[in-house]
C-alpha cells in the first residue's frame, strides 16, 4: 500500500507527468471530499454514494477505479495532519471555475444527508478561505444544494 501511495505523488525519477498530476488531482479531491463527510465523525451510506458518483463523474473512472481511490485517498487522509496540501493540489492545477465545481460537490456531500452539522459547516468555511472561493460563491454554491432545492 505505502508504494502505491508514494507512486501517486513521485515517479521513479522524480519527474511528475501528466498522469501523476491526474492521479494526484484525484486523490485530493476524494480526500477533501472524504474529510468533508467524515468531520462529523459520521460517514453515512449517502455520503459514500454522493462520493462514489462524483469522482465518477469527475474523474470519468468505473466504479472499481473509484473504491480504488476512495481507499488510497482514505488512507492519505488518515496519515495527514491537515487538509492544506491536498487543497493546494487543487490550488496549483485548478481555474477558479473549477474550484467553485469542487466546493459545489463539497455541499453535494455534506447536503447528502439532508442536514449540516456544525463540524461540517466549519469545514465547508475553511476550504473555501484555503481554496480561495470567495464567501458568496461559496454560499451561491450551497443554495444550489439544500435539501428541498
Amino acid at each position: 500500500m505505502f508504494e502505491k501511495l508514494r507512486d501517486i505523488f513521485f515517479t521513479q525519477e522524480g519527474v511528475e507527468t501528466s498522469t501523476d498530476t491526474s492521479r494526484r488531482i484525484q486523490v485530493a479531491t476524494a480526500v477533501i471530499l472524504l474529510e468533508v463527510a467524515n468531520s462529523d465523525e459520521e460517514f453515512s451510506d449517502s455520503e459514500r454514494e454522493s462520493i462514489v458518483g462524483i469522482l465518477k463523474d469527475n474523474f470519468d473512472l468505473s466504479k472499481e477505479e473509484v473504491m480504488e481511490l476512495i481507499a488510497v485517498s482514505d488512507e492519505e487522509r488518515k496519515g495527514s495532519i491537515d487538509i492544506w496540501h491536498f487543497a493546494n493540489v487543487i490550488n496549483e492545477n485548478f481555474t477558479d471555475q473549477e474550484k467553485h465545481s469542487v466546493m459545489e460537490n463539497i455541499w453535494k456531500v455534506i447536503y447528502a444527508d439532508g442536514r449540516l452539522d456544525k463540524y461540517e459547516d466549519h469545514i465547508v468555511h475553511k476550504l473555501a478561505r484555503i481554496l480561495h472561493i470567495p464567501h458568496s460563491k461559496m454560499i451561491e454554491a450551497k443554495l444550489k444544494h439544500l435539501p428541498g432545492e
